[in-house]
C-alpha cells in the first residue's frame, strides 16, 4: 500500500473580478449622492408683516368662501362661476380700474377657487391686488 499523500493545489481565489463590482458600486453610490443634492428643490416662502396695514375704503374685497363660492364687497354672487365673478368685478369697478382689489380666501377654500378669482382679477384690468392674511398670535 502506498500512501502517498497526493500533492494538493493551493486554492487561488482571484479577486479582480470583486473589485471591479466594489469600484462600480462606489462609483454609482458618488454619482447617485451629487444628484440627489442637484435635483433638491428650494423654495422661498414669503413673509407677512406683523402690523396690519390699513385697508383702503375705497377698495374692492374678493371672498372665497370654504365651498368655493365668491362674494364681492360682501354681496354673494348667484353662482360660482368664473363669468359671474368677472361680471361682478365689472360692474363694481366700472372705469376705475386703479382702486384695489383685495382677495379674501377661507383657508380650507380649494387652490383652484383662489386661483380662478386672481385669474378674474387680472383679465378685468385690476392691476393692484392683495391678499389678506391674518397673523398668527403667539
Amino acid at each position: 500500500m502506498k500512501l502517498d499523500p497526493r500533492r494538493r493545489e493551493s486554492p487561488d481565489l482571484n479577486l479582480t473580478p470583486l473589485i471591479d463590482v466594489v469600484l462600480l458600486l462606489v462609483i454609482f453610490f458618488m454619482v447617485s449622492t451629487t444628484f440627489v443634492d442637484e435635483s433638491r428643490l428650494r423654495v422661498e416662502l414669503p413673509s407677512a408683516s406683523q402690523r396690519p396695514t390699513a385697508v383702503v375704503e375705497e377698495s374692492v374685497v374678493v371672498t372665497v368662501t370654504a365651498e368655493g363660492a365668491y362674494r364681492v364687497n360682501e354681496q354673494p354672487l348667484v353662482d360660482a362661476t368664473a363669468q359671474t365673478l368677472e361680471r361682478a368685478l365689472e360692474k363694481v369697478g366700472q372705469d376705475d380700474r386703479d382702486q384695489p382689489v383685495v382677495i379674501r380666501a377661507d383657508g380650507r377654500a380649494s387652490h383652484q377657487s383662489v386661483v380662478t378669482a386672481m385669474d378674474v382679477v387680472a383679465r378685468t384690468g385690476f392691476s393692484r391686488v392683495n391678499i389678506a392674511t391674518v397673523s398668527e398670535e403667539e
